[in-house]
């Protein structure tokens, strides 16, 4: 199948970027909080193959409703192929573990900081601008986190050690969702059509991620408990199926970096539902780090000179 050709860019001043970019940055909030319940008692990889499978079926049928074509060449399968190993495989694998060490709202603010690779990677593979006001707020928000894993390390009764693995778990995961955040901000990924690629690619997710839980963890485990059956529902259809085509689409619109301007607000729920249901103590270190976070994020957002 040949591909369509480049869509005309979104105005991304509209509200056809604002409202989608409230929503995701409403849902992927409490994403944080239902991922925590997931990896009780079911291993981590098992609940992501679960949650990409269910996202993956809902998209199929959303594309089939639009009646948008899954045949694409080799270049479009393969393009599926990379989003489904870079963010729906790597990037949750990483982020899962991650809250085995760290509270959730640390892994949400930790993650806030995929603003840099974004920017990084966007400047060198789709020449967009990385201006000065934009490395400065990439520079203080760092400083933020780096606060905020001081502050982990002195309280974490297992030591520096377990903040530690959390948070480099958790940058990893950034550095996966970056490859798959600025190869939708390319104008290759504009001849494709959003649904059927993303349902492509978040069942080639599912598949790696079963694949690799059953070889690391054994058999397929489930527990058919309300609460972990409803996780799954709204993280495969609300935080995924919904969300990632909204994101993608702003990602086409403003760029990868701005995108990410999503974390500002993202942390902030994050971190309250944190509070209220993982008993999250807000030492003088945390506010400071979490404060520090938010303000070097804003500078960037506040950037004269926005990347498109």
């Amino acid at each position: 199948m040949t591909p369509a050709p480049p869509l005309p860019p979104i105005q991304s001043t509209r509200a056809a970027v604002l409202i989608p970019f409230g929503i995701v940055t409403l849902i992927w909030g409490s994403t944080w909080l239902v991922i925590r319940d997931q990896i009780a008692v079911v291993p981590p990889s098992w609940s992501i193959s679960y949650r990409f499978l269910v996202a993956g079926i809902a998209m199929a049928i959303y594309a089939s409703i639009k009646r948008e074509s899954f045949r694409f060449d080799a270049r479009g399968y393969a393009f599926a192929a990379v989003i489904g190993i870079a963010l729906f495989t790597f990037n949750f694998n990483f982020v899962y573990r991650a809250e085995h060490y760290v509270t959730s709202g640390l892994v949400a603010v930790v993650f806030a900081l995929l603003l840099v690779p974004n920017a990084i990677f966007g400047r060198i593979f789709l020449k967009q601008r990385l201006g000065r006001q934009l490395m400065l707020g990439c520079a203080v928000a760092m400083a933020g986190v780096a606060l905020l894993f001081v502050n982990e390390a002195r309280v974490d009764p297992h030591g520096p050690r377990s903040a530690t693995i959390g948070i480099v778990l958790t940058l990893c995961g950034v550095m996966a969702a970056s490859v798959a955040n600025v190869i939708q901000g390319s104008a290759f990924a504009k001849r494709y059509p959003m649904a059927p690629v993303l349902a492509i690619a978040m069942l080639i997710g599912a598949c790696l991620d079963a694949a690799f839980a059953w070889i690391t963890t054994g058999p397929p485990v489930f527990e058919a408990r309300f609460g972990y059956v409803a996780g799954i529902l709204y993280l495969g259809v609300f935080a995924s199926a919904l969300a990632f085509p909204l994101y993608f689409n702003v990602i086409r619109a403003i760029g990868p970096a701005k995108a990410a301007y999503s974390g500002v607000i993202v942390p902030v729920i994050a971190m309250l539902l944190s509070t209220l249901f993982e008993r999250y103590h807000w030492s003088t270190l945390a506010v400071a780090g979490a404060v520090l976070s938010g303000i070097g994020l804003v500078i960037a957002l506040s950037a004269r000179r926005p990347a498109r």
